[in-house]
């Protein structure tokens, strides 16, 4: 058991694009229940207030990411 959990530290995972990708929702999601665990009086708000948060910062990323996307394939 020792080895197996060593090895999960000390040997790299080979991610395609996909899934590199798909890492940015769980990432944005923890970004959003700790922002909003900060800023929330009751827990009744916390759930609808982390789903909006999260859904503006993946809304934002993918806009940012299609502005460069664009400016990119105008320049080149």
């Amino acid at each position: 058991m020792n080895g197996l959990m060593l090895a999960l530290f000390t040997s790299s995972i080979d991610l395609t694009g996909a899934q590199r990708f798909l890492l940015m929702f769980p990432l944005c999601l923890s970004i959003a229940v700790v922002y909003k665990t900060t800023r929330c009086e009751t827990l009744r708000e916390l759930p609808g207030a982390v789903l909006l948060l999260w859904v503006t910062i993946v809304v934002g990323m993918f806009a940012v990411g299609l502005g460069f996307w664009v400016l990119f394939t105008s320049l080149v």
